[in-house]
């Protein structure tokens, strides 16, 4: 079995954990597409109708990955560190949890598009699933990096949340005018908005939600390495 697989099945030891991934996000995308479009109409925001409840199959998939990818980081800090004096090295290690972590995110991204598809005739089907996997991966990266950094489970955990509601409440679609800087998942957030109104998207506008998405796992596992070999 090798490390990867180690890893996940390390989170999945418990079925409660695999019940969480799977109903969470379910769970959200049934019950906060109201809550959005009712918050998006209080900021001055147009989110409405199948918008809404698409992006909140890609907001279940951003929270339950990034509390996902925080925990991962920062629980296994003492196992990482064994592992890495033992041979393997902190690169490889991180490259291990991190892809073990992007299984897991795989798992929420689907059960919340799943769930989306259930809810509501979503006009292209393909993007909205590739946006909400976005979601996923882009704060599965930002959970890896605040795990990274910060050791303590109170204090790790509600910097993901501050991040998480900063972004959600300010990005596409929920106040007027256009995103601040700090809105991280607005291109994914386009992507499927546009896939919920049957809206098709430039092939820009996927460039750059690549780059957004691959950029940020890259910085989650350089920052990774970093924090194992400073602990080694």
């Amino acid at each position: 079995m090798t490390r990867t697989a180690v890893f996940a099945r390390e989170q999945l030891r418990a079925p409660f954990t695999l019940a969480l991934l799977v109903v969470i996000p379910a769970l959200f995308v049934v019950s906060a597409a109201g809550a959005l479009n009712d918050f998006a109409s209080a900021l001055g925001g147009s989110l409405a109708g199948d918008a809404a409840v698409g992006l909140s199959a890609g907001w279940a998939a951003a929270f339950i990955s990034g509390a996902l990818g925080f925990f991962q980081a920062a629980s296994s800090r003492g196992a990482d560190r064994r592992l890495a004096l033992a041979g393997l090295g902190p690169a490889r290690v991180a490259l291990s949890r991190i892809a073990a972590s992007v299984g897991l995110a795989f798992i929420a991204a689907a059960a919340a598009f799943v769930a989306l598809l259930l809810r509501v005739d979503v006009a292209h089907p393909l993007h909205a699933g590739i946006a909400v996997l976005a979601f996923a991966l882009l704060y599965l990266a930002i959970g890896v990096l605040v795990g990274s950094l910060v050791s303590a489970p109170l204090e790790g955990s509600l910097l993901v949340v501050f991040v998480f509601l900063l972004d959600a409440f300010s990005g596409p679609g929920m106040s007027g005018g256009s995103p601040p800087p700090w809105a991280v998942s607005q291109k994914a957030a386009d992507v499927l908005i546009a896939a919920g109104t049957g809206t098709d998207t430039p092939t820009d506008e996927w460039v750059k939600v690549a780059v957004v998405t691959g950029g940020a796992l890259v910085a989650a596992f350089l920052v990774f390495v970093a924090s194992a070999r400073s602990r080694a």
